[in-house]
């Protein structure tokens, strides 16, 4: 059917839709942006806790998950905002027809300039119903285009934990290398062949050079899911023009997205804890919304009353790293960090880690230094979790002889550069103890 708003047939697929079809396509719509508002705190929780754990695998399906989320509601939003004005415009159609420039009794300029520039009012709901009919084919275009970049992205990371192996040997050169390199130039020519619409295919040179890093990305992608739609879309100057727009509004809406409000030029939420600020995410009480999380270390409360204090530190994959660097004795052979089968636990025999394990919380505790104020505290660590789930080690501190009034709790951790070994103050976090 063609979309001339002249056309007698379209004329009478308009007055079916204006009674049919577009009440199916709100509740739709409706529905889908009350599911998204539904989901987005789960995928948020989700974000976080994968950078806290530092699994950057599952973190890229979650970042991912999470752009979506922002392209499904942004198009699907605007779909309703501009399927509302349509039905305005059909339910206005209906009451009055076509726009009579004679009645306005404008002058002639402006009533030629408006006939050239407005033209006809079935014109203008042609226009906005083929926007509204392509928005559902942009945003499962871009959602497709994100999952490609995720699955690229997921396959240079699992590589790279390959090469990283110490047995590799010379596969890390002759295999590694390559595949790395020909991901990194195939992910750049396809996001050039992307953004200049097909460049890469026009001219005979390119296309001998390009043609087996697209026969490759093309399953690597899964981008001969959707291509028929690409295609479809870029043969007409309405879908190369809107092409051209789409990725600049989307980085538009992310800035807007990003615009904060500032109350002070020296006071906001990025300054860590130390004697003079009190950071929130150091103490347990102010663990309220699902998304907040420990950063690197906390105690129970800004005031104790207790003659005790409770002190819990978050475990980071470096910290192992140094573990092996002070005791080469724990290093395994076969380091299982990473990803690892079902049948895998993830760890070293249960054998040889029961009899390590004491030597891993001894080496953890010769590595951090305790104090309040100028006081040095022994480490006396056991591995636990605290109440979001996070895996780290808590000891508890005597205040039994600690004066009342404000005071500073200080973690820090052995370092070594060159031949010196030193303590490197990783937090501070104030409180102020009243038993």
């Amino acid at each position: 059917m063609s979309n001339d708003p002249s056309h007698k047939k379209f004329k009478k697929w308009l007055d079916i839709l204006q009674q049919e079809s577009w009440q199916l396509e709100l509740i739709i719509s409706g529905f889908a942006i009350y599911g998204l508002f539904l989901i987005i705190d789960p995928i948020r929780i989700e974000v976080i806790e994968t950078q806290i754990n530092e699994n950057r695998y599952a973190e890229v399906f979650w970042k991912a998950l999470f752009i979506s989320w922002f392209i499904l509601a942004t198009n699907l939003l605007a779909h309703v905002v501009l399927r509302g004005l349509w039905i305005g415009a059909i339910g206005l159609r209906y009451v009055s027809g076509d726009i009579d420039y004679d009645a306005l009794n404008y002058t002639p300029k402006f009533k030629e300039h408006l006939k050239k520039r407005v033209g006809s009012f079935d014109n203008y709901v042609a226009k906005l119903e083929k926007y509204c009919s392509v928005i559902f084919a942009i945003t499962f275009l871009l959602v497709f285009y994100l999952l490609g970049t995720a699955i690229i992205i997921f396959i240079i990371n699992a590589i790279g934990s390959w090469m990283d192996e110490p047995d590799m040997g010379n596969y890390r050169d002759w295999i590694g290398v390559p595949l790395i390199l020909f991901l990194v130039a195939g992910s750049i020519l396809t996001f050039i062949d992307f953004i200049s619409q097909g460049w890469l295919k026009k001219r005979k040179w390119t296309a001998r050079i390009y043609y087996p890093f697209y026969w490759v990305f093309k399953y690597l992608t899964l981008s001969f899911l959707y291509r028929p739609m690409v295609y479809n879309f870029l043969d007409t100057r309405f879908g190369k023009r809107l092409s051209w727009v789409i990725v600049p509004l989307y980085i538009g809406i992310a800035i807007l997205a990003g615009v904060r409000f500032s109350t002070s030029n020296y006071i906001d939420n990025t300054l860590s804890s130390s004697e003079k600020v009190a950071d929130a995410n150091t103490y347990e009480e102010y663990l309220i919304a699902p998304t907040d999380y420990i950063k690197l270390a906390s105690i129970p409360s800004k005031v104790i009353s207790d003659n005790y204090l409770p002190l819990f530190i978050v475990y980071g994959s470096t910290v192992e790293d140094d573990v092996f660097y002070f005791n080469e004795k724990l290093k395994p052979e076969d380091d299982k960090r990473g990803l690892y089968s079902p049948f895998s636990s993830g760890t070293v025999g249960w054998k040889k880690k029961n009899e390590l394990l004491e030597e891993y919380i001894a080496t953890l505790e010769e590595m951090y230094r305790l104090k309040i104020d100028t006081t040095l505290y022994t480490s006396d660590f056991v591995l636990t979790k605290n109440l979001r789930d996070q895996k780290g080690y808590e000891t508890v501190l005597d205040l039994q002889n600690l004066p009342r009034g404000k005071h500073l709790v200080e973690v820090s951790r052995k370092d070594q550069i060159r031949d010196s070994v030193y303590y490197r103050t990783i937090i501070k976090i104030p409180f102020w103890y009243y038993p």
